[in-house]
């Protein structure tokens, strides 16, 4: 029998994919993660121009994929990655980058929640993410670290309506952050992280204004090495106040950390 749908040779052309016309049309907007099917690399969006999408994955490996090629993968589904459209001429941005909403009301917050490591932690997606975070109803709360994870978890009971989004420092490969990130299981819970071994790190040297985040020896906490090591005196307080104030909005921050919020943001709020 032969099909106007799928014509002579079923095995013809790549049948995996819908028919033509049916690939949804998605604009790469900065956080979206992605698959190109051809080579597995999954990463988040950090760039998009007229040429190409670049993709950046949890290890801050990027590559660089051209428009034309369609067939990328969003949560399994096939889709054709294009160029997002401008804002509205005049549009006012949130420090993410985001459309900023005028005469916002916070939403009543929703259930599901993102943790981070510490304070520090907090307090920097707040200054990024904080309109964002009001608009979308997602409260962040801090752990004072990642040791008892698998505890918190199932304290929070997490659930369909009720999803967990974890931030975790130094999410390396063989790191002890790794280790008890493997031991999170539940489907409604999403742990990913920065590799680098402190929020402050995530920030770029040159909106700081140094050349590079300070080499601290083994054995020294590393927030005293870098405080140290710049010349900042000993109060690791008055130094993240510092780096903080620097801050304006989300070209101060590496790669490695926006893809990663922007992830749990729309894990949480999916």
């Amino acid at each position: 029998m032969r099909s106007r749908d799928y014509g002579d040779d079923v095995l013809a052309g790549d049948w995996r994919l819908p028919r033509k016309g049916q690939i949804p049309e998605i604009p790469a907007e900065i956080g979206l993660v992605a698959e190109d099917p051809d080579s597995g690399f999954c990463g988040a969006v950090v760039g998009c121009d007229k040429l190409g999408v670049t993709l950046e994955d949890r290890f801050g490996k990027r590559r660089v994929f051209p428009l034309t090629k369609a067939g990328f993968l969003i949560d399994g589904r096939p889709v054709t990655l294009v160029r997002p459209a401008p804002g509205p001429a005049g549009a006012a941005r949130s420090a993410s980058g985001s459309v900023a909403v005028r005469g916002l009301r916070a939403r009543v917050a929703r259930e599901s929640r993102i943790y981070v490591e510490g304070l520090h932690d907090a307090e920097l997606v707040e200054k990024i993410w904080g309109h964002d975070l009001r608009v979308e109803g997602v409260v962040v709360e801090f752990l004072r670290g990642v040791d008892d994870l698998p505890a918190i978890v199932e304290e929070f009971d997490p659930g369909e309506g009720r999803r967990l989004g974890v931030l975790v420092d130094h999410l390396v490969a063989g790191s002890k952050e790794s280790r008890i990130a493997a031991q999170i299981t539940s489907p409604d819970v999403l742990v990913t992280g920065h590799p680098f071994i402190d929020i402050w790190a995530a920030v770029k040297p040159s909106a700081v204004g140094i050349r590079a985040w300070p080499d601290v020896p083994r054995g020294i906490p590393w927030k005293d090495g870098v405080v140290a090591a710049l010349g900042w005196g000993d109060d690791t307080g008055a130094a993240w106040k510092r780096i903080l104030g620097r801050v304006s909005d989300y070209t101060d921050l590496e790669p490695a950390l926006l893809g990663r919020v922007e992830e749990l943001i729309d894990f949480v709020t999916g």
